[in-house]
Formats: C-alpha cells, structure tokens, sequence
C-alpha cells in the first residue's frame, strides 16, 4: 500500500478511534450516573433500616408491656374458651392444608418459578413453549399458595396463642392500660411495615439502576477492545509506513550519490576541480570497486 494510502488509512482510523473514545466516555458517564443513583438510594435504605431498628425496639418494648396487663380472670376465661375454639379450628385447617401439601419444598418452587419466569423474560420462545412456561408457572403459583395459606395460618395460631397467653394472665384493673398500649404496639408496628414496604421498593429499584451500571459497563467492554484492536493496526501500518519511508530515503540518497558521481567524473574529464562530497563518493567507489 503506498504511503500516501497508509496516511489516509491512519486518518480513517484515527477518526474512528475517535467516535469511538466519544461513545466509550459517554457509556462511563452513564454508568456512573446508574452508580450515583443506586448508591444514593442505597444510603436512604441504611438510613430507613436505622429507623427500622428503632421503630422495632419501640414497638417490642410496648409489646412488653401488653403482656404485662392482664385481664381479669372472669373476662380471661370467656376469652381463652374462644381462642381454644378458634386454635381447634385453625389445627383442622393446617391439617387439611397439610394433606395437600407439595412435596417439594417451597424455597424449590420459589426457586423454579423465578428460573421460568427469566426463561419468559429473556428467551425468545414460540407460542406453545409460552403457553407450557405459563400453565408451569399458575401450577407452582397454586402449589406456593398452599405453602403462604399454610404459613398465614401458623402465624394466626402464633397470634392466638400470644393472646391466649395473655389472656390467662391478665388483671381487670389494666384491661384500659392494655387495650391502650397494644393499639399503641400496632401503630408502631404498622409504621414499621410501611417503611419495610418502603425498603423493599427502594432495593428493587437500586437492584434495577445496579443492573443498568452493569449493563452499561460490559457495554464499554467490546468497544474498549475495538480500540485496542485499532490502536493495534495503526501501529503496524504505522511501522509500515517508517519502514516506506525509510526504503524511499534510501532510494533517493542513492541517486543522488549516483547523481553527484556522474558529475564528478564529467569533471575530472573535464580537468575541474572536484567538492569534497563528490571526491568522497569517487574515492568511496574506488574503494569498493577495489574491493
């Protein structure tokens, strides 16, 4: 390739590495704006968890105190019969729950649900694979449910079996205090679940802003080496245009040489004086005709 080629070459080049440091700076720029925000929303999620603590520690300290009200005895007795009553019926539900129970576990369809519904999400898929991925996924969303009906009955058998607690150890003359602190309990404890909630929908959306900065950055990757592979090129046409130009240099100092000993010789015909330059170059000729 001529060395002007090799020039125009290297320009084509240069402005293509060019674009290319362009876009390469502005996917690192928006990776760190994905950075920025993912990190800010993760100090406000410290900052609520902090909070959480607090809320926690309050709403257990009251929880305390619920416990330590008791009602009296007459009233107590209504209310265990009652709580007994409702227990009765929650084992009979846990029991026909527990017939129907899968068996696998519900972390292994929990885990299986998500893979199917990536598969949906990112597979191209025909319409039938579709259909067989959904009806998959109502199943283990009917087999999961069995597992959380399961599961809100042993927290409300939980739940029954703190009141019946309490219930049995209660004072008439604390009734008021308790109804009063226990309401005081669930306020702070739903304060705590709505910042929970809040937690929650702050890490799904840092979740989210982190996958951007990481989508964003492997971005960067297949273009930082088409960089290095052209910065790789134009160094090579680079070496080959030196080794041109050196080729050329020599080619003309050679002429010139021949050019200069043509002229030395007419002038020693000639019976002129010779420039050192040119008797240099005859004596040089002599030497290696010598030679």
């Amino acid at each position: 390739m001529p060395i002007n080629e090799n020039a125009q070459r290297i320009m084509e080049l240069q402005q293509k590495l060019s674009a290319l440091r362009e876009q390469k700076n502005k996917l690192n720029v928006e990776a760190e704006e994905w950075a920025e925000k993912r990190d800010k929303l993760n100090e406000q999620t410290r900052t609520l968890r902090a909070e959480i603590r607090e809320i926690r520690s309050r709403r257990d300290k009251l929880n305390e105190k619920v416990n330590e009200l008791k009602q009296p005895r007459e009233h107590a007795k209504t209310k265990i019969s009652e709580k007994i009553e409702e227990t009765k019926q929650l084992h009979q539900q846990i029991a026909i729950l527990g017939k129907r129970k899968p068996s696998r576990s519900l972390q292994t369809l929990q885990k299986k649900l998500e893979d199917i519904e990536w598969e949906i999400q990112t597979t191209t898929l025909s319409l039938q694979e579709e259909k067989e991925l959904v009806d998959q996924v109502n199943q283990l969303g009917i087999q999961i449910n069995i597992y959380k009906r399961l599961e809100t009955v042993h927290e409300k058998m939980l739940h029954l079996q703190t009141d019946l607690k309490t219930l049995k150890t209660e004072n008439r003359l604390y009734r008021e205090k308790q109804a009063e602190t226990a309401h005081k309990s669930q306020e702070t404890h739903n304060k705590m679940l709505d910042k929970l909630g809040q937690v929650r929908v702050l890490e799904i959306e840092a979740d989210k802003l982190h996958k951007s900065y990481v989508k964003t950055r492997q971005r960067v990757m297949p273009i930082q080496r088409e960089i290095s592979d052209i910065l790789d090129h134009m160094k090579l046409i680079k070496e080959k245009i030196q080794k041109e130009e050196e080729k050329e240099k020599k080619k003309n100092e050679e002429a010139l040489r021949k050019k200069i000993e043509k002229t030395a010789k007419e002038k020693l015909k000639r019976g002129k004086q010779l420039t050192w330059e040119e008797f240099q170059i005859l004596a040089g000729e002599g030497k290696a005709t010598h030679n």
